[in-house]
């Protein structure tokens, strides 16, 4: 599959897949992964963190942690950036309080949010 990038100040966060996309045009944060979409204010994002790499199986595909509730919209296991939300966001019944989004150029996006004042960190470097 190739890689479809959003026209937008966060292109530089390239994803990896056709079906899952993410983009920040304005204000606002608009992640995709198939059919499955979050959408919020940036000013709802209280900051982000880069984590990985991960084990594949654990990785791939929308998944929902039983523990805290956090959603992944995984389509690598190289890493991705883990936005925690101020407010939860809704994903269809569910209240979701943090997103983890893979995409290619991690430092990017993570760059991208911290120009924006929201602060977070590069776990992969501790």
């Amino acid at each position: 599959m190739g890689a479809t990038v959003a026209r937008s100040e966060m292109e530089t966060a390239g994803l990896p897949y056709r079906r899952q996309r993410s983009r920040k045009p304005g204000d606002e944060l608009d992640a995709h992964f198939g059919f499955f979409r979050i959408h919020t204010p940036v000013i709802n994002i209280a900051s982000w963190r880069v984590e990985g790499p991960w084990h594949w199986i654990t990785a791939i595909g929308v998944r929902r942690s039983v523990r805290h509730g956090d959603v992944t919209f995984g389509g690598s296991h190289r890493g991705g950036v883990r936005v925690d939300f101020r407010d939860t966001v809704r994903l269809g019944r569910l209240r979701v309080p943090a997103l983890y989004v893979t995409v290619e150029d991690l430092e990017g996006l993570a760059a991208t949010l911290a120009a924006r004042g929201i602060p977070g960190e590069d776990a992969r470097r501790r």
